[in-house]
């Protein structure tokens, strides 16, 4: 299903970004985590750097309660740093504050060769829309989101004015994404 349309220019990014970032967009149970993982393991095994931004629409969590890390947070602590010789992890707690902004997040991140960005369905950056025939009742985010520039779905995708990619062509996927950004191949 690989489309053989040329990829359309990379949209304007955010601002003052230093590495690029490509977006994974879609409904609820259209593959988007599937599909990050996978081009995660890809681009990496391409000799790329890559790093991850998933955006979540509920409150999470990835502390339990009683381990040191959280009782800090409990106490109030704005930002707590778990350092090990393995990892590293930086919980920053809003209390109250606006979400940051994607750039924000962006902005923190370590550099890297490339940034994929699960969610974030309105951030003005090149994104590929995951759609599924389970949730293909969704509403197409394409036509109304000029900065989708692509579509990778599990069923064949009827008039689409966008490169196509089968959703599981996860090495294409990853061509079509060094191509869209500009990364050097390697």
């Amino acid at each position: 299903m690989t489309s053989q349309l040329t990829p359309p220019a990379a949209s304007k990014t955010l601002q003052g970004l230093h590495t690029p970032a490509f977006g994974i967009s879609g409904w609820k149970n259209s593959g988007k985590t599937g599909l990050t993982v996978r081009l995660v393991t890809e681009l990496t095994a391409r000799g790329y750097r890559i790093s991850t931004i998933k955006h979540a629409h509920h409150d999470f969590d990835i502390d339990k309660p009683g381990a040191d890390s959280f009782r800090h947070r409990e106490a109030g602590a704005e930002e707590v740093t778990i350092v090990s010789g393995t990892r590293f992890a930086i919980m920053h707690e809003l209390r109250g504050a606006a979400e940051p902004t994607l750039e924000e997040i962006l902005q923190r991140i370590s550099p890297c060769d490339l940034v994929l960005v699960e969610g974030y369905k309105q951030e003005a950056i090149p994104k590929i829309e995951l759609r599924r025939l389970a949730s293909r009742s969704r509403e197409p985010l394409a036509p109304s989101d000029p900065h989708i520039v692509a579509i990778a779905a599990d069923h064949p995708v009827e008039d689409a004015r966008l490169p196509v990619f089968d959703l599981d062509d996860t090495a294409a996927i990853a061509d079509f994404v060094i191509e869209t950004i500009g990364v050097p191949r390697r």
